[in-house]
């Protein structure tokens, strides 16, 4: 067996678990494809999902091909279809949100639960360019994680280690075709602007491997700085799903107090990434200032840190999960939020304590303009609500 290829199916063996069924995340390209053959080789049984984006008219012609492929070495294969009308905003990000929920989706159907995907370490470099770009701090500069559990599924990196050419020379050495994704090279999409900004890069010697190696020494330091960071979180008190600030977070060192802010912003709105960083510095420093201010879907006023009442979701029934974070439990009746004007109708609001941008934007039970319930302003009337979100600030961070 060449070297190469021990090398390769050790990186298998390394990362993933052993005796468990693998779930590979297949797209018919050259990483994906290498690492489906890889596992094979490595003797782990697995099974393949494709998603189909049903952004170009090939796609489905390409998951089919895939599927037979996938017959072929007996290797059992579903095709998830991404259904979507016209996309908005950053269609990369929309794609790649859509794509990781069906991939758990059939993963927690099939009683998968490690799924693997073929990114790189060219991935991992293009990933650093890109923090690079919006200024991000040490956290956002740490690279792709390994390893990590999302959505009841655990998803797992082991080619990291591994570059996209080395990959592709071996899969020509097998003779072993791929697919070639033509969006890899329209330069409408950052990461394709990336990946020739490190081709631009090599003359001065800064490669794929070496700024995955930088990567990797920032997520040392950002492991070892997130126990002061989650320490810090102390600063912060939950009530209402709202989050009061401790003045005392203003003496933390500031990547501490950036790196708190950035979890409490993403607690409260369920995003994937930090803002900009320039926008972050804006909000934190109204935030040391105790001037009122907005971010991300999240407004601070008065030392408090809550949803910003435009973003809120739409009305839903009782039972249902409002809001992204709110599940409200009780008779019939549809869950939105109170507002100024429910708060009217609740005289002893005052009582909780709470500020009156914190209740406003808290769920309550209405029945047309009729308020039946408001559990966080002191007013079940036989109802309750309980916040369905990840425990602590640093469950989505994990």
């Amino acid at each position: 067996m060449p070297v190469r290829t021990e090398r390769l199916i050790g990186l298998i063996r390394e990362r993933l678990p052993e005796g468990q069924t693998i779930g590979i995340a297949l797209s018919g390209g050259g990483d994906s494809t290498a690492l489906l053959h890889l596992a094979l080789r490595a003797g782990f049984r697995v099974r393949a999902v494709t998603v189909d984006h049903g952004l170009r008219p090939e796609s489905a012609a390409e998951a089919a091909a895939v599927g037979r492929d996938c017959t072929a070495l007996g290797v059992a294969h579903e095709v998830r279809v991404w259904t979507h009308g016209e996309i908005q905003g950053n269609l990369m990000d929309a794609a790649r949100r859509a794509r990781m929920a069906l991939i758990a989706d059939w993963a927690r159907g099939a009683g998968i639960a490690h799924v693997a995907l073929g990114h790189t370490r060219d991935d991992q470099a293009e990933t650093f360019l890109m923090g690079l770009a919006r200024q991000a701090g040490i956290a956002g500069l740490s690279g792709m994680r390994r390893i990590w559990a999302e959505q009841g599924v655990t998803f797992h990196r082991p080619l990291l280690d591994a570059g996209r050419a080395e990959l592709r020379d071996w899969l020509s050495a097998q003779g072993i075709a791929w697919i070639d994704d033509p969006t890899n090279e329209n330069n409408r999409f950052q990461r394709v602007r990336a990946r020739a900004v490190l081709a631009a890069l090599a003359p001065l010697g800064i490669t794929a491997e070496g700024l995955a190696g930088v990567a990797g020494h920032l997520a040392q330091v950002q492991a070892a700085l997130a126990v002061q960071v989650r320490a810090a979180a102390a600063h912060l008190r939950v009530e209402a799903g709202a989050l009061q600030v401790g003045l005392g977070l203003w003496e933390e060192p500031e990547e501490v107090q950036r790196q708190v802010l950035v979890a409490a912003l993403r607690w409260l709105n369920g995003a994937d990434y930090a803002p900009r960083a320039a926008d972050l510095a804006r909000f934190a420093g109204a935030m040391r200032a105790g001037r009122a201010a907005t971010l991300a879907g999240v407004r601070f006023t008065r030392g408090w840190l809550c949803r910003e009442a435009r973003v809120l979701g739409r009305p839903v029934a009782v039972g249902e999960v409002w809001d992204g974070r709110w599940q409200v439990t009780g008779p019939e009746g549809e869950v939105r939020s109170l507002g100024g004007e429910g708060l009217r109708q609740v005289p002893g609001w005052r009582a909780t304590g709470l500020s009156r941008e914190v209740l406003a934007v808290t769920p309550a039970v209405w029945r047309g303009d009729v308020l039946h319930s408001a559990p966080l302003a002191g007013w079940p009337n036989g109802w309750s609500a309980r916040l369905d979100a990840p425990e602590g600030l640093f469950g989505l961070c994990d």
